[in-house]
């Protein structure tokens, strides 16, 4: 390691010059060393994080392509934010599902179900379905969003005289394609 002290040339340097020296700044002194050399390989932990992170940042790149995505992700960034980073914290959290509540159904059309949900950035579509005890359909459809986003309502559609051992499953999804569930049992 050598140190640069009052070097015209060197000084407030600070980077890296191809595979051989790095030059950094410490204590008002400027720094040179070798290039670290990597010599542990990755773990399967971190080659799987880092998988997940190309695949963010495959995600956050083709998702701002899309016109009106960027100005969407923008309007969620925070200061020092870009619709970029939204957009790659956005891949790596899928909803959360805090309440279905099933007090307003009682197996008769017009019957509402009511999910609160929230993702850090935006829910894209709530699914509900609802199968007899035994496994057969009796519905399916989607749900509609309040205009805070995070409520959202489920009209049934169909009669359904059988409630003991039903089983509704709801599936929250966002932008980047994560999905959460949560099933209840009548």
């Amino acid at each position: 390691m050598a140190k640069s002290k009052n070097n015209v040339i060197t000084h407030g340097l600070s980077g890296k010059i191809g595979d051989l020296l790095v030059f950094r700044q410490r204590a008002g002194q400027t720094v040179v060393t070798k290039v670290p050399q990597q010599k542990q390989t990755a773990t399967d932990k971190q080659k799987e994080v880092r998988r997940r992170f190309q695949q963010a940042v495959l995600y956050a790149t083709s998702a701002l392509a899309v016109p009106g995505a960027k100005e969407v992700y923008q309007g969620a960034a925070k200061p020092g934010q870009t619709a970029y980073n939204v957009a790659v914290a956005d891949f790596f959290n899928a909803p959360d599902i805090h309440e279905v509540d099933l007090s307003a159904y009682t197996g008769q059309p017009g019957d509402t179900i009511r999910i609160r949900v929230s993702d850090d950035f935006m829910v894209k579509a709530v699914h509900v379905t609802i199968n007899n005890g035994d496994g057969s359909l009796v519905e399916n459809g989607n749900a509609t969003a309040d205009a805070s986003g995070r409520l959202w309502t489920y009209t049934a559609t169909q009669t359904n005289d059988m409630l003991a051992g039903d089983r509704i499953l709801v599936t929250a999804s966002d932008m980047p394609g994560n999905i959460t569930e949560e099933e209840r049992v009548l």
